[in-house]
């Protein structure tokens, strides 16, 4: 019998991060309370997206909106790295980045986590910035699966290419 197997990536959906964004500049130019504050969010680069008010404060409750309807559109906030607000002329920015694919020291750590407390027989395989694990009983794939759920690890990981 032929291994199954799945690869665990880190990847985030650009167009769900393109439409939490979107949702979070409306509502920034129509609450009341960002009114005269001039907070505003835009992409800058690929992953990078930049919040721009006239206050610390006003910056970080924008940074908050963002969260929220990242959240609703069900995208991790661990694939989000946000940096300290600074101050730029008479504005304050906060940029953020999405972190896209698994380094090597993630994958190892991975790696280690499973083989250590994982169902034996499973194997674990580094392919670039994903992991593929395989064995023989789809039951010890999804005991993986579930394992790597309940594991309190520092990025977002998927599970894609079940077969």
């Amino acid at each position: 019998m032929a291994d199954s197997s799945f690869d665990i990536v880190s990847k985030v959906d650009r167009q769900e991060i393109d439409n939490a964004l979107n949702q979070a500049a409306k509502e920034l130019s129509q609450r009341f309370d960002f009114r005269n504050t001039g907070a505003q969010i835009e992409w800058n680069g690929e992953l990078g997206v930049e919040l721009t008010a006239n206050t610390e404060e006003r910056v970080t409750a924008a940074l908050e909106v963002f969260r929220d309807k990242l959240v609703k559109r069900k995208i991790s906030l661990k694939a989000l790295e946000v940096d300290e607000p600074r101050l730029s002329g008479k504005e304050s920015k906060i940029s953020a980045r999405f972190q896209a694919g698994i380094t090597q020291e993630q994958a190892k750590k991975l790696g280690k986590m499973i083989r250590d407390d994982g169902p034996k027989g499973v194997k674990v395989q580094i392919q670039g910035d994903e992991l593929r694990v395989s064995s023989k009983s789809r039951d010890d794939l999804q005991a993986v699966q579930q394992q790597l759920r309940e594991a309190d690890l520092d990025f977002a990981v998927q599970f894609v290419n079940y077969r």
